[in-house]
């Protein structure tokens, strides 16, 4: 039993070390899979093949030490199996011999010690499955047991039967978690008055993008106040505000399913006709009607079958869709061209009467329309109003930033 505990022992642990140095093997071949354009255009095949096969050793090294020892635990246990059952019919035929015990008792004996070592032996064969069985387990309860900061489930949430779309920062100070010791918000304040629209401007980096997200409540902030309608949004149930919030991402997320599904994400069952009229809205209709099968046209994983404005266009009728109080578009019209943002800019200017919206962008053209323009800098607005109000200031930051844009064109 010594050698059969000391082999299982050897087995959990190699086991162990083993998933750890397969996982990043998996991890090094999903990237090159799904960056694989990526991949071919720098001819970077040889690189992910060589950084795979070094990753290989790792898992290869440890599976050979780890057969090598518990093959020679196992034969350990194997010898003492079949040498204790050597000495058991030695001793029973000496006790026979003596007349101390009779043949069938010494049989009986045996064939008891015989099935506990066989029982025992089966046992200790699937020892690897129940391994790997409990290395799943482990991962999957470590999940389970993690406490999140944010529960979109919490039972004492205020639930959010309408939105009117105010929006406050209030003294935000922020920094994301993987990244604590660098600022990204310094006493920010920011008021949006229901039904306005404000724009976001600034260098990259800057925080724009961040506003969108506590907004979101992707995070929280680490001191200060995120409030829409006077309330504080950490009291609020997330899964009732996020469904009065439509967001545009400026990299749009797309599902390896059908235009028409892609679309329907935006509403729990929507009808043909209103996610129609959605891509209507969003300049959508002109070109999926002129595909074979239209709405039914799949569209690769990640979206791959479409271009970078079609893409974009179709995230856009997804959060039109919805019908939101508060629409937050971040840079959403990035991946356009003139033409296809000039159409979609006019929707969405319609889109955004009565609706509260906050927009990120670089190209400031696209926001001269909106109700009041925020310059991000250092974590602080610096400079706020309308685009007449600030191109007033040659001096300003936003009239710097109109003018390295006139440059740079």
């Amino acid at each position: 039993m010594l050698f059969i505990s000391c082999q299982q022992l050897s087995l959990k642990g190699f086991a162990g070390d083993t998933a750890k140095a397969h996982a990043k093997t998996s991890m090094i071949a999903g990237e090159g899979v799904s960056n694989i354009r990526t991949v071919a255009a720098f001819n970077a095949q040889n690189k992910i093949l060589s950084l795979f096969r070094q990753e290989l050793q790792i898992p290869q090294r440890r599976s050979l030490s780890r057969s090598t020892t518990s093959g020679f635990l196992f034969g350990l246990s194997q010898l003492a199996l079949y040498g204790s059952e050597a000495l058991i019919l030695w001793y029973g035929a000496h006790l026979v011999r003596s007349g101390t015990s009779t043949f069938s008792r010494v049989i009986k004996v045996f064939v008891v010690l015989v099935i506990t070592a066989n029982s025992v032996a089966e046992t200790v064969s699937l020892a690897p499955e129940i391994i790997r069985g409990g290395e799943s387990i482990r991962s999957i309860f470590s999940i389970l047991n993690r406490i999140t900061r944010i529960d979109s489930d919490d039972p004492e949430a205020e639930l959010m039967d309408s939105v009117r779309g105010e929006i406050e920062l209030r003294h935000v100070d922020f920094s994301y978690p993987s990244r604590p010791e660098i600022t990204i918000f310094k006493d920010l304040n920011l008021r949006i008055r229901a039904g306005q629209s404000q724009a976001l401007v600034g260098a990259s980096g800057s925080g724009k993008s961040s506003v969108i997200a506590l907004i979101e409540r992707f995070y929280d902030p680490t001191a200060g106040k995120v409030m829409i309608d006077g309330k504080d949004i950490r009291r609020l149930n997330l899964k009732s505000l996020r469904q009065r919030i439509g967001l545009v991402q400026q990299e749009p997320a797309l599902f390896a399913a059908t235009i028409f599904d892609n679309i329907a994400y935006g509403k729990d069952g929507a009808a043909e006709e209103e996610v129609v009229e959605a891509a209507r809205a969003a300049n959508v209709h002109g070109f999926v009607r002129e595909l074979p099968d239209g709405y039914k046209t799949p569209v690769g994983e990640r979206g791959v079958q479409l271009s970078g404005g079609q893409k974009q266009r179709i995230a856009i009728a997804r959060a039109v869709l919805r019908d939101p109080a508060i629409l937050l578009l971040d840079e959403a019209t990035s991946a356009l061209d003139a033409e296809s943002e000039c159409v979609l800019q006019e929707a969405l200017e319609r889109l955004m009467r009565g609706r509260t919206t906050v927009l990120v962008a670089h190209r400031l053209s696209t926001i001269r329309g909106v109700d009041c323009i925020g310059v991000v800098q250092d974590g602080r607005i610096i400079e706020a109003g309308s685009h007449a109000e600030l191109v007033m200031r040659p001096e300003g930051a936003y009239s710097r930033l109109l003018q390295l844009q006139h440059h740079r064109v």
